[in-house]
């Protein structure tokens, strides 16, 4: 889609879905749906009793305890970070983000009228800030006459698909701590990872449990995303029992409730059933192998990019073909996201939209529509022991490969010669 009168050319306010996982819905999922789908009543704000229960027994599963009264949920992350946001900043606080982050966090800051100030991560992953980075925003930030009191990370990293090492998040809750910031935990993403076996996830809330709340989204890896839900776990302190608090009076406000069919799908998916896990299993196995491919292709091609660890996407960047890219009109991130789009048949949205540099070439790319264009295709890549090599993963894969190996061979062609 092309970009219009009043956004033009430049920031964005509202930026890309979460990358969805391009399959069927789970059938018993269906079921649970189907049979909530009479209930007339209204769920309560914050979640039903049976509903914070699941999400309880689902945090304690990964090493998180809590109790009903410290959770909450809300009809999809982006109501949840809207009341944190509004709770914790209030009228005068300002909030910090990574560079890049996901698309939807820093919008619902810039609603409420608070500054959103992005902060450099190191080069071997995304989600995290740098600590040495952060420190220097905050005191300059607060020179400048700033009052900075939250951040919003993600270990495991929408748009760059990484997973921060321990060391790293250690180093950045401290110095977060040291500065007194309250820290929301993007969680959406940590049921994902590609190689759970290699990769160690920790959460902020188990180094520093009593200034970090958890906001998971069950879009990740839970729900379609069609069916917004969503729970936040709050710290176990009398600060975390007012901030609980107020969160709810914001969401009651905002008439956020989750509807009854999807809250009792959502408390099933919580539980952790068989059919749920083994699905969520399947559908992160089947990633992994498409973004490994993707990501071995645009490699290939010339770009630059971290290699996936989790989600259903890659972060690319072009700059090294930025000469073949100029020769067709493309000089920023805005116009590569044009460009991708139309070549590639998927959206390719820009790192504009992560708050990513508008002349940086980098793009997000998912991996669900490599997947194929019907629903038995797509079930097929679920089933099969070779996803790869089906025909029309093969013709994505291909078609993918055409568009940055095209560019690569523009820019081979551009080079002077020896």
């Amino acid at each position: 889609m092309r970009r219009t009168h009043p956004e033009g050319h430049g920031p964005v306010r509202y930026g890309p879905p979460l990358p969805g996982d391009g399959l069927p819905v789970l059938p018993e999922l269906v079921a649970v749906l189907a049979a909530a789908a009479g209930r007339s009543e209204a769920q309560p704000v914050g979640g039903s009793p049976a509903l914070l229960e699941a999400a309880c027994g689902y945090w304690t599963r990964r090493g998180l305890p809590c109790v009903p009264d410290r959770v909450a949920a809300g009809p999809g992350a982006p109501a949840l970070l809207l009341a944190l946001t509004a709770a914790l900043a209030g009228d005068t606080g300002d909030v910090l983000v990574p560079r890049p982050c996901a698309a939807w966090w820093a919008p619902y800051a810039r609603l409420l009228g608070r500054p959103v100030f992005h902060v450099p991560t190191p080069a071997e992953s995304g989600g995290v800030p740098d600590p040495y980075a952060l420190l220097e925003t905050v005191r300059r930030v607060r020179t400048e006459g700033g009052d900075p009191r939250l951040l919003v990370l993600s270990v495991a990293d929408d748009p760059t698909a990484t997973v921060a090492p321990p060391e790293l998040l250690h180093e950045t809750v401290e110095a977060a701590a040291a500065e007194g910031l309250h820290l929301v935990s993007d969680e959406t993403w940590r049921d994902t990872l590609h190689d759970p076996h290699a990769t160690v996830l920790l959460s902020p809330a188990e180094m520093l449990p009593d200034r970090v709340t958890v906001v998971t989204d069950l879009a990740g890896a839970l729900l379609p995303a069609g069916w917004p839900a969503a729970v936040a776990r709050f710290p176990s302190t009398g600060a975390g029992e007012h901030l609980h608090a107020r969160v709810l009076d914001i969401l009651t406000a905002l008439g956020a409730r989750i509807a009854a069919p999807v809250a009792a799908a959502a408390g099933y998916a919580l539980d952790e059933p068989t059919p749920a896990t083994e699905r969520r299993e399947a559908v992160v196995r089947l990633h992994a192998r498409v973004a490994a491919a993707a990501y071995g292709t645009v490699v290939a091609a010339g770009a630059f990019a971290r290699p996936p660890q989790a989600g259903r996407h890659l972060y690319t960047d072009l700059g090294p073909l930025r000469e073949a890219l100029a020769a067709q009109g493309v000089g920023d991130a805005q116009e590569l996201e044009d460009l991708l789009t139309t070549r590639l048949g998927m959206p390719a949205p820009g790192g504009h939209r992560f708050g990513d540099d508008l002349g940086a070439l980098r793009v997000r790319l998912a991996t669900g529509p490599l997947l194929g264009g019907t629903d038995e295709e797509r079930t097929e890549c679920l089933t099969s022991p070779a996803p790869l090599e089906l025909p029309h993963v093969q013709r994505a894969l291909t078609s993918l490969g055409s568009a940055f190996g095209d560019l690569r061979d523009d820019a081979r062609r551009r080079e002077p010669p020896r």
